[in-house]
This record gives structure tokens, sequence and C-alpha cells, in this order.
């Protein structure tokens, strides 16, 4: 089922010029290549001008001289014009290529490093398929429109405005008959534009859809066999693709009804020309040659408006794509750094001192304090209210509760990938809204439940956490979490290939690989999600044994529903509704008999059930609870 996508405000928008002279700002790097686009449009439209005036002369003279006519010269002449079109056409076909390739690399590289900049928040209700849509097919109409479109406009607009100089220069009656129609055509052009455009933001908007939906099938696949929802998904996918073959069709003949009315106007044109000049030709006051040369620009001034009424609508639905992905691009950052912490990160860097973090501040975590910290997501409702925590450095701290009850928002607070809606989150004193992000998160290390590896060797993975560390160091880190073990028996060992996602893994596999990434990167902050639940309770002893001397030093906060992993922590929190219900050391917690030494002994009791169970239908491998 494919989230609600933010596009339905696009419809009620006009044609946005200003939209367009910012996307027009990706080829100010390429004053040159469009410079010489432009003029070699210009010469390409003055040679094409040219011809009728070759012609009407051959013809001129013909009629006047008969077999005595300078044949040869005219078509030297008619030769030399063709030779050099040819040359700038090959030019200006070269250049615009060089330009669309460069304005869509641009385009993307800054729309991928906007995404990375963006918030949690902003994927909360976006999902990837629509994201991918305005990377890709939004991104490649946009710059052939800004490449090729631009071309052909220059070249267009040329063109008619040199045809137009020589038909009022060869004759002022019949110039006018053809320049008539020029405000109809702006009239008609309006009309449509309106109603392409509005047809072109549904065919993106559902295009979107469809795109997010592929994704979703595929992302999901092993799911989608399980519950064998395949022909459900067929149908929801069938449904989508129908709504996108109407809306493609519905705006594929708007932009088909433009030329007919462009062509019906250049015909009727043509034939007031053939009439009134007929007339004229007749009475003498007009040359055969003239008449002709009339009838050609005539046909030479509606062929680029056919041109332009053909990008036209590629036009319209470049900016329905152009909304969309400046809408991206512009899209400001929920968290970001404050204008005072760019300020200090700006002059840090122009004059770094020892001692100092990047952004001009100590360079330490010492205490972390939750201050009254209340958090709401958008749209829902509130998940912690008036939380209070102080927690001393190297510190462990291990958060236990129901499902939902706020543990992992409260340490999304921490890692500020959220930011608190109600109260601050401190470090040493300082609101860590007042320090540099990229600081506090450079400064983290997080394991989560369900762990993400990116394609590569399994070295690659680990090393995701410190790019620059050597092979001894990434090996020393996969030993510290027991990854090494299984890596070595692996066929290529550390450069074995995990497949896309750590698919050639296995869960517990993947975790580990995880485990060693988070400790290669040297956090002064580690934080568990459920880190060890995919893991064997023999695997998981080994784990817990060689992090004690990693997590000494660290500050750590550990969220577990398996309470057995959470025994040596400094201090056990048990969260419930977004408040701290108990809070103590696990001897402590259990003496006062609450609620966590209620679920400590349900847990231990189904856990005996279980080893009970096994013993008595002969199986003897260990939990995995």
């Amino acid at each position: 089922m494919t989230a609600h996508l933010h596009d339905d405000g696009y419809d009620a928008r006009p044609f946005a010029v200003g939209l367009w002279r910012k996307l027009f700002r990706y080829t100010a790097p390429y004053r040159r290549e469009i410079t010489g686009l432009v003029l070699l449009a210009i010469a390409t439209a003055a040679i094409d001008a040219l011809f009728p005036l070759v012609t009407r002369g051959l013809i001129d003279d013909a009629v006047a001289r008969g077999l005595d006519a300078a044949f040869l010269q005219y078509g030297i002449a008619y030769l030399g014009l063709m030779a050099a079109l040819s040359l700038l056409v090959w030019h200006f076909i070269r250049l615009a290529g060089r330009i669309r390739t460069h304005v869509s690399h641009d385009i993307r590289r800054d729309g991928f490093a906007h995404l990375q900049r963006l918030s949690f928040s902003f994927y909360d209700q976006r999902p990837i398929g629509w994201l991918m849509a305005r990377m890709t097919s939004d991104c490649e109409r946009l710059s052939n429109v800004m490449a090729w479109g631009v071309l052909d406009v220059f070249w267009g607009v040329t063109v008619m405005a040199g045809i137009a100089v020589v038909l009022l220069v060869l004759d002022l009656r019949l110039a006018l008959v053809i320049l008539a129609v020029v405000p109809v055509l702006l009239w008609i052009s309006a009309v449509f534009q309106r109603r392409i455009l509005k047809s072109a933001r549904r065919v993106r908007r559902t295009n979107s859809r469809l795109t997010a939906s592929y994704n979703e099938a595929i992302v999901g696949v092993r799911t989608t066999k399980v519950f064998v929802r395949q022909a459900d998904n067929l149908r929801e996918f069938r449904d989508l693709t129908s709504e996108m073959y109407t809306a493609s069709v519905h705006n594929a003949l708007q932009s088909a009804l433009l030329l007919p009315v462009i062509l019906t106007l250049g015909s009727v044109s043509t034939g007031l020309v053939l009439v009134i000049g007929g007339f004229d030709v007749t009475r003498g006051g007009v040359s055969l040659g003239t008449l002709i040369a009339f009838l050609t620009y005539v046909r030479f001034f509606f062929e680029p408006v056919q041109q332009l009424g053909r990008w036209f609508g590629e036009i319209q639905m470049a900016s329905a794509s152009a909304e969309r992905i400046m809408e991206l691009i512009e899209t400001v950052p929920r968290i970001r750094d404050s204008d005072g912490v760019r300020a200090r990160l700006t002059a840090a860097s122009a004059a770094p001192v020892a001692g100092q973090a990047e952004d001009g501040m100590p360079d330490e975590i010492g205490t972390i304090t939750f201050v009254q910290v209340g958090f709401a997501y958008e749209g829902g409702g509130v998940v912690l209210n008036d939380f209070n925590l102080s927690v001393s450095a190297g510190e462990t701290i291990a958060l236990v509760g129901p499902t939902g009850g706020g543990k992992s928002t409260i340490v999304s607070l921490l890692c500020r990938f959220y930011e608190p809606t109600t109260g601050e989150i401190r470090i040493d004193g300082v609101d860590y809204r007042e320090r540099g992000l990229h600081w506090l998160q450079s400064n983290l290390g997080v394991v989560l439940q369900t762990p993400h590896l990116f394609s590569g060797t399994v070295a690659d993975n680990i090393r995701y956490g410190r790019l620059d560390a050597t092979d001894e160091e990434v090996c020393a880190a996969a030993e510290t979490v027991g990854a090494h073990p299984f890596v070595e028996q692996m066929e290529r060992g550390y450069q074995s290939e995990v497949g896309e996602g750590g698919i050639l893994l296995s869960t517990g596999e993947k975790q580990l690989i995880a485990f060693a990434r988070a400790i290669l990167a040297r956090p002064r902050i580690l934080v568990m999600d459920e880190a060890t639940s995919s893991i064997d309770t023999r695997t998981e002893q080994a784990i817990q044994g060689a992090l004690g001397h990693v997590l000494r030093g660290r500050t750590s906060f550990v969220i577990a529903h398996r309470l057995s992993t959470v025994r040596a922590a400094d201090r056990i929190l048990v969260i419930d509704e977004g408040r701290s219900v108990e809070e103590g050391s696990h001897v402590e917690l259990m003496r006062a008999r609450g609620r966590y030494a209620a679920l400590y002994a349900q847990q231990s009791l189904r856990a005996s059930s279980r080893i009970l169970g096994r013993g008595e239908t002969g199986a003897g491998q260990p939990t995995t609870d």
C-alpha cells in the first residue's frame, strides 16, 4: 500500500517562470556552451532565412533572362548555404548534448546530496520509489528540455523573427496577412498551456505512485510470497498502470491537438498569400519570384511554430517535473544547524584550535541530560511527555518496557534524528541544538535491530564506519564482536561479497558485521536498539563478554526486550507511555519487586519452560530467545 504523496497542491499552480529561472542557474557553469548554442541557433536561423531569397533571385533572373540566367552562381550559393548549415547543425547538436549531460548530472548530484541532509521525518511519509522517480524520469525529461528544447526555442524564435523582417521588407501587405495569425496562435497556446500543464502534473504524480508501488513490490517480494499476495499486488499494480495509461493518453491527445490547429492556421495563411499574391502578380505589382519566396517563407514561418508546438507539450510536462525536483532540492531539513552554529563552523574552519570541535566548542561529551523532554511525531500522538534523565560519561543505560512505550524515540532524539518538541537535551549543560549536527552524529555508533548492509564486500561494510581504517583495524573490530570466525570461513574471507542489503548473509551474521562497523567508528556514544535480538544466545554471550572493554569509557544506551542482556547495565529504566516508571540497577529493581522484576520473572519462566520442552523432546539446540 503506497503512502499518500504530497503532489496534489500542484494542480492549482500556474506556469511558474521563476521556477525555470532557478533551474537555468544550473546552466551558469556552462555559459560558454550556452553562448555558443545561442549563436549557432541564430546563425542557423539566418541561413534558413536566406534559402528563399536565393530561390527568389533565381526565378526572377530566369524569368528575365531565360537560359542566360546565372544558374551556376545560384547553384554554388545554394550548395554553400547547405554546407554551412550542415556544419552549424553538427556543432549545435554536439553542444546541446554536452549541456544536457552536464545539467542532468548536476541536478542529480544536488538532489542526492540534499536527500542525505534531509531529516528522518522527511522519509517517514515518502516512499523510496516516489523519490527515485524524481531523480530518474523527472530529471531525464527536464534535462532533455533544458538542452534540446532551449535549442529549438532559440532557433524557432530567431527564424520567425528573421522571416518576419524579410517579409516586411519584401511586401508589407502580404507580410501583414501572414503575421495577423500570430495573436491567434498566442491565444490558442495560452489555452492549451493551462490544460496540458494540468494533465502533465497528473502524469508525473501517477508515475511517482507507480514507481513507489513497483519498488515496494520488489523490496517486499519475500513477504508477498509468504502471504500469497501476488494476485492482489498485481491487481493493485494494474489499477495504477491503468491510471497512468489514462493520464498519459489524455496528455498526449491535448499535445497532439495543438499541432493540427497550427497546421490549419498555416494553411489558411498560405491560401491567403496565394490568392492575394496571385492577383498582384497578374497586375505586375509583385514578381513571380517574390510570390514563390513568400509561399516558401510561409512554410518556413510555421515550421518552427510546429516544432515549438511539439516542445510546448514537452515543456508543460517538464514544468511538472521541474516543480517536483525543485521541491525536493529546496526542501529545508527540519534538523539542521542554526545560523549561530553555522557561523561558528565557518570561524572554526578558518582558524582551528586544538581541543575544539568543528563547531568551535570543546570536543568532548560528558554529561547528557534530558530536561522535561516531550515529543510527538507529525500527525501522531504524544510519544514522550516530560521525560528527564541525566547520564554521566561512560555510563551504560538500558531502556526496557512494552512496545510503543517510547524507548526508540528516546535514542532517536539523543542521536538528533529528531528533535524534542518540548524541553531540551543538553551535552555538558549546552542545548545540543547549539552544537554542530555533524559533530554530534560523527560521535555516534548505532546498531539497529534490523541492520542494513550495502552491496560490496564484508571489509567494505565494516570499513563504512571509518573509511580510513586499515585492514588490521577491520579484522580487530570483527574479532572484538565475534564476527571473525564466520568471515574467515567464507570463500574469500573479508573480500567476500555480501549481496544487496546483505542478502548472502544470515540475519545474525549481518548483525555481527553491523556491530563491527559501529565499533570501528570509535564512537563516544554507542546506541544498541534491540541489537542482539537476531543473534542466538551463545553468540550473544560471546559478544557481551567481548564488548565489556569496548563499552568501558563510552556512554551507551541499550534497548532490549530480552532482559537477560541488560543485567550488567549501570542503570535500567522501565519506559511506559513516554515516561520512566522505574529506574535502578538490576539488583535494585529486583529487590523493589516492581514492574521490572515481574517482567524478568515472566521471561525467566518462559525460557525455563522452553528448555524443559526441548529436553522432553530430545532437542539439544541452544535457545535463540
